[in-house]
Order: structure tokens, then sequence, then C-alpha cells
């Protein structure tokens, strides 16, 4: 005759029988999903930091100088070609773009290293987003700016209308965006092409990019295609193919990413290794009862979908409180350079891993459970 109880009260009443080592195997799922989420958050955070700009055009595609391989190394080139690009079959909209390093004096006199985006402030292309204080029109004005609120402090702006130096020139703050990060330690600075050529020393007619859009109906692929067969001495490249280049260059060639990546993993041994030493501790200490049930005809099967529904409800348990911790860490890291992006896709994919990894951590307990002896129960 084969046993037949309720399995799920089994495997809770397993699990809250001693609550320290249900409390050290929540706290081992917490920390590792915790780990796991703010790794993978800061990777997509950093990813998203390092082509905000490029994403945020609304260009198709971008035009610059021979193998230039990311946003930031922008070489200068005659803005000449700028026509070129608009005579083009299927191009709706061109415009110009610097990108460049340069310093900002603030008004305490201290010097920051800052990123000036040079833009036509009456096209739609290049320009800043997230707007919440001022109109980026009114950088038609010679000598005007707009940067983050969230760099406020570290460029020593308080409020619209203070006055700064940009490479020795003047400069005036007229408005605010939010949430635009730099994946560097240098902010950006937006202000029109002009402003921007002198700020960043680029001399007159070049540029270091061309933003171009398509007309509905067109192929971008074939356009870019005609460009770069009108501009050989040039790379075209769609708003995608140098989006990845650029974060493939930060996240992978500079190793930022790959630490970021390791630390994840780390984060997901760890947790397998607690969770599943507690739940192997757990287990043992059950051996007894299991053997009993053993002798009560209960099969290897039973005692297996009790012992993964313990790890089940471990993780459903842990997952939950994780989730709490993390979104008062993401929240938290809003206000900070470096912002943990979270994803509905990860929030999905940490609740797949949670369960896998403490089912995965149960089957290391399992052997053991089904190689006893019902005969120990009738031993001293």
């Amino acid at each position: 005759m084969r046993l037949k109880l309720p399995m799920s009260d089994l495997a809770w009443g397993n699990l809250v029988h001693d609550k320290m080592r249900l409390g050290v195997t929540l706290t081992g799922i917490v920390f590792a999903v915790v780990l796991i989420v703010v790794e993978l958050g800061l990777f997509v955070g950093f990813t998203t930091a390092t082509t905000g700009l490029i994403e945020n055009a609304r260009a198709d595609l971008w035009i610059m100088a021979a193998r230039v391989g990311y946003v930031e190394v922008g070489v200068p080139f005659s803005e000449r070609k700028l026509y070129t690009v608009l005579r083009t079959p299927g191009i709706e909209h061109a415009t110009k773009l610097i990108v460049r390093f340069t310093q900002w004096k603030r008004p305490d006199g201290r010097q920051e290293s800052v990123q000036v985006v040079g833009f036509d402030p009456d096209q739609r292309l290049g320009g800043p987003w997230n707007v919440v204080s001022g109109d980026p029109r009114l950088l038609q004005e010679t000598g005007t700016v707009m940067i983050d609120e969230l760099y406020k402090e570290k460029l020593g702006i308080t409020s619209a209308g203070e006055i700064v130096e940009i490479n020795g020139r003047r400069a005036r703050v007229i408005g605010f965006t939010r949430g635009i990060r730099s994946f560097t330690t240098s902010p950006y600075v937006f202000a029109s092409f002009k402003s921007a050529q002198q700020y960043a020393n680029v001399d007159t007619p070049q540029t270091l990019f061309l933003l171009a859009s398509v007309a509905p109906g067109a192929d971008v692929a074939s356009v870019e295609q005609a460009l770069e067969a009108q501009l050989p001495d040039s790379d075209v490249h769609t708003a995608a193919a140098f989006s990845t280049m650029t974060s493939s260059y930060w996240m992978f060639t500079t190793g930022a990413g790959v630490a970021v990546l390791l630390a994840a993993a780390l984060g997901l041994v760890v947790g397998v290794v607690v969770v599943a030493q507690t739940i192997y501790a757990t287990t043992m200490d059950h051996l007894r009862e299991y053997g009993t049930l053993k002798a009560m005809g209960a099969t290897n099967g039973y005692l297996y979908r009790v012992i993964i529904e313990q790890a089940v409800a471990s993780a459903l348990v842990g997952y939950v409180l994780a989730m709490i911790v993390s979104y008062f860490v993401v929240k938290g890291s809003q206000s900070g350079g470096a912002a943990i992006v979270v994803t509905p896709e990860m929030v999905a994919g940490m609740f797949v891993l949670t369960v896998a990894m403490c089912v995965g951590a149960a089957l290391v307990s399992i052997n053991k459970v089904t190689r006893l002896d019902p005969a120990m129960v009738f031993k001293g």
C-alpha cells in the first residue's frame, strides 16, 4: 500500500519546523538574488548610459570620419558633406553634431571635465531629451547651455541663469534635463552647434558627426549604401550599429562590463552554495522522518516531490523578499552616478533563475534520501 499525504503540508512543515534554519536559507536566497539583480542592473544601466546619446538622437544614420570606433572619439571633418547627405535620395532630415570633451569651470573656480554636445536647436535630431526645465530652442542664443539636474552639484550649479566658463568662454545655464547619465565621469552639456564649436575647439567649417533621418517608406539599408558610395572617405552606420559599437567598446574592450557580469556570476555561485548547504542540512536533520515515510510505503518519487516542493517554497518566499529589497536599492541608485536599471524581462528572468537555483540545490540532497534503508527507524 502506498502512502498518500498532502505533500505541500509536509514540505511546508519541514521548512518552518526549524525557523532559524529557514531564516538562514531565506537570507542566502535574498542575498544571492539581490546581488545578481544589482550587478545585472548595473550592467544594463551602464550599457544604457554608454548608448543614451545615440539611442535618443532620433537619427537613423550616423556619418563620421573613417574608423571612428565609438561616439566619444569623433574626428573633425568638413561639415560641407552635409549637403551631399541632404542631396541623397531617401534622406528626410540631416544635421551636424559635435560630441567632445572639454573643461568646465565652476563658479567657485574648480575645473570639471564635461562632454559638450553641439546640435542645431532648430532640428529635431541630436538634442537633449527628458527636459524638465527650459526650452532647448533657446539654446540658439550663443553662450547658453543645458545640463542634467543629476550633475548640478558636481558642476556647481544651483539654478538656471548661473554663469560658468567652458574652455575659457562664458556660458549661461538655461535649463535642465533629468536622467541623462554619462558612462564616463564627464557629464553631457548641450549647446548650439555654433557654441559647441567654440567650447570644444572645433574649427569652422568642421563637424564631428552628421545625423540623418530616412524618409518614410525609404529603405535604411539602401540609403546607407548610397551614402557610402558618395562619401568613400567616411563611415556610415545605422544608429543600432553605432550604438552596439559604442557599448561593446565601453563594456567589453575596457573590461568594465566583464567585471560586472563576473560579479553577478559570483552572486549566483554563492547563492547556490548557501542554499544547497542549508537545504542539505535540513534534509539530514529529517532523515529519520523520511525513513519512517519510506517504511510506511512512500516511494522515492514522493520524497523527491516533497524535497523539491520545499525548495520551490523557499524560492518563492526568498524571491518576494529579494524583490522588495531590490526595489529600494534600485530606487536609491537613481540619485547616484551609476543607475541600476531593472527591466520587466529581468524581473521575470530572476524568478525563473531563483526557482532553478533552489531546485538545483535541492537535487544535491535527494540522492541521500532515496538511498535510505527504511529499517533505520527501528534502530536505536
